[in-house]
């Protein structure tokens, strides 16, 4: 099932992960042993930028590579603990990417609140590296090593303005949440090797297939749940969000955009890779639990936006309801069928364009709180009329929250809920769409008060940076793309949830 590979191309197949641990190295090692503690920060960036961009670069090629010269028919293992695959090759580039545009946009506002600008750079790089790393990994112990060491750096990340104590606040509620989180998914795993005898994903699928369901269910599906409140706390699932609306309002809004965008996506898909591959054989099993966390996430979380005055936690909020959304696509899950929408390749569709999406509405936010240091909805009134190019672009993206055709969000649940129809899960298609109703009143209600709004009498005309500006055009750029010319992202995302699902067959 997997391509044996020499040590020397396994080391070449880490190309991205090996670059990220250098160049966070070289970066803390500046910090440490520089004289000059004056420095503005900007040199700090620079290197974390030049890091993460020749490792986009990387896995950029590895992507090239696995879909168009088609080198990677079978998911090839390297050191037996990761596996690069399809899956993780589509998703790695688009997530590097992410956290290349959140340092262009955020390297001035973090320059402006701290002095420990190499640390904090240090970590964004190496918690790129972390979730690189849980992409691809293919042994629970691998898993389990790739997830902390994401934990532990976004728990630095969200608390690291310590004189501010929102922040100080936000950090100290994502580290109890998250330590009670891991050490549930660590007491799963053990469940999981003392009922298998491995931790190997797909020695745990092989030992599942090759014995009697009905004998490992009563082991095995405690251990399920177990692992599910780590990976549920990762992707922000009810009931295990309630640290998020508040570490996402207190925390630095580039870390805020981080863990709301690319660290959601890493526990999704490490979701999907975990269940589908080692637990398909209890699909019936733990596709009812999928179901019920799904439907309870997205109510809650648009139950919840639509209470808020401020837009930043609305959009916290909201992303707590596209969790249950993409929960849909790990739920439809149609291994061994002959199905288009299969949940895999909608979960990855909708992953890659609600990342985008959601980058650019929390940036738009990040602009306004620069200029006014507040981001309340009365600070939207009138925006048209203060900066046109700013309001059309959040538009953009909320639609694309939204799901309105000709955006990218539009595909996303467009495949994620017509995979769970084509499973005949029709109960569970139309909660999505019910939901997605419920959240375009509050996503309106935003581009309604930019547009109809009164203008503030003390407020100013709103200007941006440069680069600023840039990474707003391309995530607006990007959303349209998709949304117009989804094809070439269709027919990746289907031939990497294909060569998923055969091996979790």
């Amino acid at each position: 099932m997997f391509q044996e590979t020499p040590v020397v191309e396994q080391f070449s197949l880490l190309a991205p992960e090996i670059l990220l641990f250098t160049g966070g190295l070289v970066i803390f090692l500046i910090d440490v042993f520089a004289r000059d503690r004056t420095d503005s920060g900007r040199g700090y960036a620079t290197l974390a930028l030049f890091t993460l961009s020749v490792a986009f670069v990387a896995s950029l090629f590895q992507t090239y590579a696995f879909f168009e010269l088609e080198v990677a028919q079978k998911p090839a293992a390297v050191l037996n603990m990761l596996e690069i695959d399809l899956f993780a090759a589509l998703l790695k580039a688009p997530i590097i990417l992410v956290m290349i545009l959140i340092t262009m946009a955020g390297s001035t506002y973090m320059n402006k609140r701290t002095e420990r600008r190499g640390e904090f750079w240090s970590f964004f790089v190496w918690v790129t590296l972390a979730m690189s790393a849980a992409l691809s990994a293919s042994n629970l112990i691998m898993l389990y090593v790739a997830i902390e060491f994401l934990s532990i750096t976004s728990y630095l990340l969200a608390g690291f303005l310590r004189d501010n104590q929102r922040s100080a606040e936000a950090g100290l509620k994502y580290f109890l949440y998250g330590a009670v989180a891991s050490a549930a998914m660590l007491y799963g795993m053990t469940f999981v090797y003392g009922a298998t005898g491995t931790l190997d994903l797909k020695g745990i699928a092989a030992y599942i297939a090759a014995n009697d369901t009905s004998v490992l269910v009563p082991a095995l599906l405690p251990a399920t749940m177990f692992v599910m409140v780590g990976l549920g706390f990762k992707a922000t699932l009810a009931p295990f969000f309630q640290w998020a609306p508040d570490t996402y309002d207190g925390a630095p809004t580039p870390v805020t955009i981080y863990l709301s965008t690319a660290s959601k996506a890493i526990g999704l898909a490490v979701t999907a890779r975990v269940f589908v591959v080692s637990m398909n054989a209890l699909l019936v099993d733990w596709v009812p639990v999928m179901a019920g966390l799904s439907i309870l996430t997205m109510t809650m979380g648009n139950l919840m936006a639509l209470r808020q005055r401020d837009v930043k936690r609305m959009l916290a909020y909201s992303s707590v309801a596209h969790a249950g959304y993409l929960l849909i696509g790990i739920t439809a899950v149609a291994a061994g069928t002959e199905s288009y929408m299969d949940g895999i390749n909608g979960l990855l569709i909708y992953l890659i364009a609600y990342m985008f999406t959601n980058v650019g509405a929390f940036l738009v936010v990040m602009v306004l709180e620069e200029r006014a240091n507040r981001t309340d909805i009365g600070a939207f009134e009138g925006l048209y009329r203060r900066a046109p190019a700013l309001a059309v672009m959040l538009t953009v993206f909320l639609l694309s929250l939204a799901g309105i055709p000709a955006t990218a969000g539009f595909w996303g649940k467009f495949f994620v809920f017509g995979a769970a129809v084509q499973r005949q899960y029709f109960w569970l298609a139309g909660a999505g769409v019910v939901n997605a109703g419920i959240a375009a009143w509050y996503y309106v209600n935003v581009v309604r008060v930019m547009y109809f709004g009164e203008r503030e009498t003390d407020a100013e005309p709103v200007s941006m940076p440069i680069g600023m500006g840039a990474v707003l055009v391309v995530c607006t750029l990007v959303v349209f793309w998709i949304g117009l010319y989804p094809d070439p992202l269709i027919e990746w995302a289907t031939t990497a949830s294909e060569q998923l699902l055969s091996v979790g067959s």
